[in-house]
């Protein structure tokens, strides 16, 4: 064979083999990548409204360190189903305040971390011990494990959502309107719509912020309905 010849066949020799080692190569990858992204868990949607045409809004209370035995006469009165995010330090010295909403009442224990931390200032393993050390806390205390996660000050990343998903959440939840009153601040007065997600906190305000927020629900016509129930994963 002349020298030209083989050179050409040695280029077709090659070019065929080109391909086919590629594929070896990219097909090794890809079944290295198969186990890592099956062992890291999807994040979980993020909510602060629901979207519903039921006539319905959802009341969610933060922190619990303030037990206001009014504010658990209100809840246990109108048998409203609250979503309690609370703080494990917050209930460890008086569990049987929420014992009593979640046995005679409607209301249910959430997440909302172990100690209260921007979670967006915590890498993946101090995100993972706040929320699931919160989860187990509340599930030891309470027999039930929380379903939805809100993360102090509303503040999350893509790590919060991957981590809300092994913790046993379903969802990160925020809110629509903050209906709290702080000191000399008052909330403003919004016309509620179905799916709003109502914040409130265990402060010494508790009872009347309640009453207001019931008051305004009732006055667009909605009624508090149980959050767990709506979100979807």
């Amino acid at each position: 064979m002349s020298r030209p010849r083989l050179r050409r066949a040695l280029r077709g020799a090659l070019a065929a083999l080109v391909p086919v080692a590629l594929l070896g190569a990219l097909s090794g990858s890809a079944q290295a990548a198969a186990p890592l992204a099956a062992a890291w868990p999807e994040p979980v949607p993020v909510v602060s409204h629901v979207e519903t045409d039921d006539p319905v809004v959802f009341i969610t209370i933060d922190d619990g360190w303030y037990h206001d035995p009014a504010a658990a006469k209100l809840l246990l009165d109108r048998r409203v189903p609250a979503s309690m995010f609370l703080l494990p330090g917050a209930y460890a010295y008086d569990s049987g305040y929420f014992h009593t909403l979640l046995d005679q009442g409607r209301s249910r224990v959430e997440n909302h971390t172990v100690g209260h931390p921007d979670l967006t200032s915590l890498d993946a393993a101090g995100q993972k011990a706040e929320v699931c050390g919160a989860r187990e806390q509340h599930l030891a205390e309470f027999g039930d494990g929380p379903r939805l996660l809100r993360p102090p000050y509303g503040a999350y990343d893509a790590t919060t959502l991957t981590t809300a998903r092994a913790c046993g959440a379903k969802a990160v939840v925020t809110w629509t309107y903050d209906l709290t009153t702080w000191g000399q601040w008052t909330p403003p007065t919004p016309r509620l719509k179905a799916g709003d997600i109502i914040l409130l906190h265990f402060n010494e305000t508790l009872e009347q912020d309640l009453t207001r927020a019931l008051d305004l629900a009732a006055a667009a016509g909605l009624k508090p309905a149980p959050l767990r129930e709506y979100v979807t994963e």
